[in-house]
């Protein structure tokens, strides 16, 4: 089995974070979120893994990932460029696959387990496609299954008004060679894409085989500041090494080279990267993740990700928060005159 990993798509929702790189790149817990799903594959024994590329700066994608070597596995990359869709990339992929079976993950969706099972499954079975379905509280949101009265899956419905099931199709699918000829007969729907669920749907009208399962654990579509958060703090609860110390306490895991002064306090979970700097008193709380060659001063930061190489001297509360590499966060009273300065990328939303 081969497998295929979604790096595309516009992240506007994201920005001004995704200006300067794709927001599969967005750390959770200090990993690109798109290395889970590299890990995904990987770890059910996966080693030809295809990187459908964006056209927001594809090269970091290239230059983090590189042949795969170093992730135990042989990366081949394809170019889609605009975001036309999740059909119009795998269509992309026929050439890769060949005649086996594959699977599907996109790059920007986590979940509370693996799949080693399911693709041993899927495998091993006469399905034409597999699915992986999630519960959720806001059906009307994705694509949504609809099941007849003896469980069968027989209808896909993106974003529902009038739901049919509390059942969301999550970013994780399993297919044969047929999924390309029904990919082929798309045509771009009102947003101009290439939909999966209509390509799947015409897999079951034309009689195939198509199963699903329902995972049992969590599942997170990053697609806002808020689902990135919330999945760095499922993350990092994983977290399993407890740390007991005058000013270290609870789920706490600290990289090589880093350096905590004694009159700095990290309450866990907490995840802290490579050759960083706590000190002045700082307060590390709760889920949040430091990245790496990163200096906290003074502050006190809560639930937030702070990407590599910055620099944060100051005496205020930082929460809730997504801090992009090499940011300088200062105190306004070291420069005169004193105010708030500030250089803000579009669709930003500051708290003073």
């Amino acid at each position: 089995m081969k497998g295929i990993i979604l790096h595309g798509g516009a992240g506007t929702r994201l920005r001004p974070i995704t200006h300067t790189g794709p927001k599969q790149l967005i750390p959770i817990a200090n990993k690109p979120m798109s290395q889970y799903a590299l890990e995904y594959l990987t770890d059910s024994g996966i080693k030809d893994i295809a990187i459908i590329l964006g056209n927001i700066y594809p090269e970091k994608v290239r230059e983090y990932y590189g042949d795969g070597s170093r992730f135990k596995c042989n990366i081949t990359y394809i170019h889609q460029g605009e975001p036309l869709g999740i059909a119009h990339a795998i269509s992309l992929t026929k050439d890769f696959v060949g005649n086996e079976k594959f699977v599907v993950v996109l790059g920007d969706n986590l979940i509370g387990g693996n799949i080693t099972e399911l693709g041993f499954k899927f495998e091993n079975s006469k399905y034409d496609a597999f699915l992986l379905l999630s519960e959720t509280t806001h059906p009307r949101d994705f694509g949504v299954a609809k099941f007849s009265g003896d469980g069968k899956l027989v209808e896909l419905i993106e974003k529902p008004k009038e739901p049919p099931s509390n059942y969301a199709v999550t970013g994780i699918y399993y297919f044969n060679n047929k999924i390309f000829e029904q990919i082929k007969k798309l045509k771009p729907s009102w947003r101009g894409e290439l939909e999966i669920t209509e390509a799947i749907q015409s897999l079951i009208n034309s009689g195939a085989n198509v199963g699903y399962h329902i995972i049992d654990t969590w599942w997170k579509d990053t697609g806002t500041i808020e689902d990135i958060l919330a999945a760095n703090r499922l993350i990092i609860d994983r977290i399993d090494h407890n740390t007991e110390s005058k000013n270290i306490q609870g789920k706490v895991v600290i990289g090589e080279n880093s350096k905590i002064s004694e009159d700095s306090i990290i309450r866990g979970p907490v995840a802290i990267g490579n050759d960083v700097v706590i000190r002045d008193g700082a307060f590390i709380g709760p889920y949040s993740s430091i990245g790496n060659k990163c200096v906290v001063s003074k502050a006190s930061i809560e639930n937030s990700i702070i990407m590599n190489n910055s620099f944060i001297d100051t005496d205020d509360i930082i929460v809730d928060s997504i801090i992009g590499e090499n940011t300088r966060i200062l105190n306004s009273d070291s420069v005169k005159p004193r105010g708030k300065r500030m250089i803000v990328g579009e669709n930003s939303v500051i708290y003073l």
